[in-house]
C-alpha cells in the first residue's frame, strides 16, 4: 500500500474530545509534527475526522 504523510497544522484545543483522541491515536502530538502511516481505510477514516486539522501528502 502507499503511504501517506500527515503533518498537524492546527491546534487540537477547544476541540470535541473524540478529535483530541484521533489526532493522539495517529501520533500527532504537536504543531508541525509530521508522521507517515499506511493508507488503509482505517487510517484514511480517521484523517476524514480531522481533515480541517491536518495536512496529507502522498
Amino acid at each position: 500500500m502507499a503511504t501517506i504523510k500527515i503533518t498537524l497544522k492546527r491546534s487540537s484545543i477547544k476541540r470535541p474530545k473524540n478529535q483530541k483522541l484521533t489526532l493522539e491515536a495517529l501520533g500527532l502530538t504537536k504543531l508541525n509534527k509530521t508522521v507517515e502511516h499506511e493508507a488503509t481505510p482505517q487510517i484514511l477514516g480517521m484523517v476524514a475526522v480531522v481533515k480541517h486539522l491536518v495536512t496529507v501528502e502522498e
